[in-house]
């Protein structure tokens, strides 16, 4: 409920991204910024980006940090690409992550804050990601971490250092903040308030200039705008796929291999006999040999163990092997040459004395090769085929090794070659709605969109059962499109753009006349544009708190963060327009002293106001150590990013 007031209450632009810990892994291996993208210097603008206290941020390091948030975004945004990154303020994000860290070893170094080698060890066999099948840390797995996140293990201690020095400064900083009651009190009672007002729209379309546009004025809003015009990077894959069918005869066996496999495997196809038994075992022989001859004598077996004090055992389907294992030898002759529902001789192990009643006798016979032949070829026939496709799949990586091309593989193989279209690398095909790359390519997506051209890669699916073969075609990368190409998709963002513009004087005209003692309504009646009629709103916290399941629209969260009698203006998402916001009327009801929204209220705004603490102490730790920052590498930087160099 409260974290949903306090976005009312602050912007977008107001929002940084705090340094305050979202983990060891966190900082460890996404706030890090170690990503291999090869060294960055000799730009423009001198090597270093900013200076912190007295230590300098290279450019290598600020090259290091983009990518790797770029990385990351696309783990969620697949096409984004580096020109969009930049365009977001995401160069100058990643600057400032790196001035925070920078800012905190400094500031810990100044104040004698450490993280011994010990402390970091302990950590890194403590983190999730790095144990084994047995739940324990495994230093093989910890390896293999490092090197898919392409850092090495001085780089991820270094930077769990940096963690737990971070833990040590920010933890007693922002641990147990409360607010005064009066403050939960006044949180908690705006659930319970209402508020009335009116809110119209002036779209940019009714607006939009009409008519013809000259070609100038399309490039020069071009030329201006060229952010809003980037084409994310296509690829084009050439792929097929291969089963056991491309193996041909190899996973045929042969006469002298299925007689091999019978030689090996004889015992399992010689005559065999296995027995359940129901035994009892006694310290001495005189025993056994009564309840053997009280049993002949017409007792029952179970009576005759009962009267002893005994419970006797059943076995089920012994063999001889196993009983001899299992007991003696002798145990094992004396069972197996007694007759079915006979009882046996006495036999002595070294738990004593054996007796018991053979239930039944299970004699299966001997099979020669001829009558094996059929179950052991189907055996070898699948073995074959699962080494057979590995094998195969070897031998493709050798030929690709060896300079063969995509092409000259499948034509060996008479595997079918096909093209995708070119597609973004979120798996869509470009400039075609909802259609999508062919199912059998999603596992091998991501690499192919990181892969160089003419080089193919191979990946098995369906647990080994089938094998894709791959390449990339043809590699569009992400830029700009060119103006002729894009000159009716210019002309219409274009005419969108001067709608808003002039939407925005609409607004500012309907505003100066309902601050003037007009209504909402008669304001925009009284525009030549056709507008939409104004909507009347009524709600309550509780109310709009309910849609939280939905986005809240950004007129109603403007409304609920006024001033009671003010209007304002609003600019609508995606340039569609201006709102504007009238707000009549505030009522407030007053609640109990215990009402449980006020213990809401002290619970959630505590570790927000941790969070502003930890906020404020990032910002006094830059202030303390001093930074400088260097523009002119800064857009070195940016250019090389982009290319442009």
């Amino acid at each position: 409920m409260l974290s949903f007031f306090r976005s009312f209450f602050k912007t977008k632009i107001g929002l940084a991204v705090a340094l305050v810990f979202l983990g060891l892994i966190a900082l460890a291996f996404a706030s890090a910024d170690v990503s291999s993208t090869g060294t960055f210097g000799g730009v423009a603008g001198g090597d270093r980006v900013a200076v912190v206290g007295d230590e300098k941020i290279g450019t290598a390091d600020l090259v290091r940090s983009a990518n790797s948030q770029l990385d990351r975004l696309r783990q969620e945004q697949p096409t984004m690409s580096m020109a969009a990154f930049i365009g977001q303020d995401g160069l100058e994000g990643a600057l400032n992550a790196l001035i925070d860290r920078f800012a905190i070893v400094g500031f810990a170094n100044k104040y004698g804050i450490r993280a011994g080698d010990n402390l970091v060890n302990s950590e890194i066999r403590l983190l999730p990601g790095f144990r084994g099948p047995d739940g324990n840390f495994s230093e093989e797995v910890y390896r293999q971490a490092l090197a898919q996140a392409r850092i090495s293990d001085a780089q991820a201690r270094e930077d769990l250092g940096t963690g737990l020095i971070s833990q040590q400064i920010f933890v007693p900083a922002t641990f147990g903040a409360t607010v005064p009651n009066k403050l939960a009190y006044r949180y908690a009672q705006l659930f319970k308030e209402r508020r009335q007002g009116t809110i119209g729209l002036l779209p940019a379309a009714a607006y939009a200039p009409r008519g013809d546009v000259k070609d100038a004025t399309l490039r020069s809003y071009y030329d201006a705008n060229r952010s809003s015009f980037i084409r994310p990077e296509r690829r084009t894959i050439r792929y097929a796929t291969f089963d056991s069918a491309a193996l041909g005869d190899r996973i045929i066996p042969t006469d002298a291999e299925i007689a091999a496999r019978f030689e090996r495997d004889k015992a399992k196809y010689a005559a065999s006999e296995t027995r359940s038994v129901t035994q009892l075992i006694v310290p001495t022989q005189a025993a056994a040999q009564s309840i053997r001859e009280r049993v002949q004598g017409g007792a029952s077996f179970a009576t005759v163990a009962r009267e002893a004090g005994l419970r006797a055992a059943p076995l089920a389907d012994v063999s001889r092997a196993d009983l001899t294992t299992r007991s003696s030898a002798g145990v094992a002759q004396a069972y197996f040459a007694a007759a079915q529902g006979s009882v046996t001789t006495p036999a002595r192990s070294p738990l004593g004395w054996h007796v018991a009643r053979i239930d039944s006798v299970n004699s299966v016979p001997g099979r020669s090769l001829a009558q094996a032949n059929g179950e052991i070829a189907n055996a070898l026939r699948e073995e074959k085929r699962a080494n057979g496709l590995a094998e195969l799949a070897i031998e493709i990586e050798d030929q690709i090794g060896q300079g063969a091309t995509l092409a000259e593989v499948t034509e060996e193989l008479g595997l079918e070659l096909s093209t995708t279209r070119p597609a973004t690398a979120d798996g869509q095909i470009y400039e075609a709605a909802n259609q999508t790359l062919p199912a059998v390519l999603a596992p091998a997506l991501s690499t192919a969109f990181q892969m160089d051209e003419e080089e193919p890669e191979i990946a098995p699916l369906q647990s080994g059962e089938t094998y894709l073969v791959y390449e990339v075609a043809d590699i569009t990368p992400s830029a700009t499109a060119p103006f002729a190409e894009i000159k009716g998709q210019v002309e219409a963002r274009w005419r969108q753009s001067e709608g808003l513009k002039r939407a925005q004087a609409a607004a500012d005209r309907v505003l100066k006349s309902v601050r003037g003692g007009a209504t909402l309504a008669t304001a925009l009646a009284a525009e030549k544009a056709q507008l939409p009629a104004p909507e009347r709103v009524d709600l309550t916290r509780e109310q709009l708190a309910a849609q939280r399941e939905q986005r809240i629209p950004p007129p109603l969260a403007l409304l609920f963060s006024m001033a009671e009698g003010t209007t304002k203006k609003l600019e609508a998402p995606r340039m569609a327009g201006f709102y504007v916001v009238d707000l009549e009327n505030i009522a407030m009801d007053d609640l109990d002293a215990n009402d449980p929204l006020i213990i809401q209220a002290l619970t959630q705004l505590g570790p927000l106001m941790g969070d502003e603490y930890g906020d404020q102490l990032r910002v006094a730790m830059r202030e303390e150590l001093g930074v400088e920052r260097n523009s002119d590498a800064v857009a070195s930087v940016r250019k090389q990013l982009l290319g442009e160099n």
